[in-house]
């Protein structure tokens, strides 16, 4: 064996062009696995959701912000043109924000002692709670980390 071959080849006896052929296949099927596990978790959870539920998770599925008005938002902030994806990651940021500020302000209604539908007040309250436990950035007070 030559020394140049002894770098080629690791602990599985494959030289190195194999072994990187083998690792990603491996890793598909183990992605594979996960993605199936997931999907099996999911089914048996949406199976067990009363009508009711079952409505509102098919309205939170197809819920999305328009991407357009994401994407100019966004041009209007930076200042320069951003790529889809950037859309596509803040759209979704954008929805699980929107989703914590609704949750929180399901759980200030019910403390009150409200029903829904929920309102301003209690939309306020939930934006205010999730400030206090620094949840949500406070944007009006900007710390100057140096003078």
């Amino acid at each position: 064996m030559a020394a140049g071959e002894d770098e080629d080849e690791g602990t599985s006896g494959q030289p190195s062009s194999k072994r990187l052929k083998v690792e990603p296949e491996k890793k598909k099927e183990k992605r594979h696995k996960v993605d199936e596990d997931e999907i099996q978790k999911m089914q048996v959870l949406v199976s067990s959701f009363s009508e009711e539920q079952l409505n509102r998770y098919e309205m939170y599925r197809r819920s999305a912000f328009p991407k357009a008005a994401i994407k100019r938002l966004i041009q209007s902030i930076t200042g320069s043109s951003v790529s889809q994806n950037v859309v596509i990651a803040m759209s979704g940021i954008s929805k699980v924000f929107a989703g914590e500020i609704v949750e929180e302000a399901l759980d200030v209604c019910e403390k009150w002692g409200d029903t829904p539908p929920l309102q301003p007040k209690h939309m306020r309250e939930a934006v205010r709670r999730l400030k206090s436990r620094d949840q949500i950035p406070n944007s009006k007070y900007k710390n100057i980390l140096f003078h």
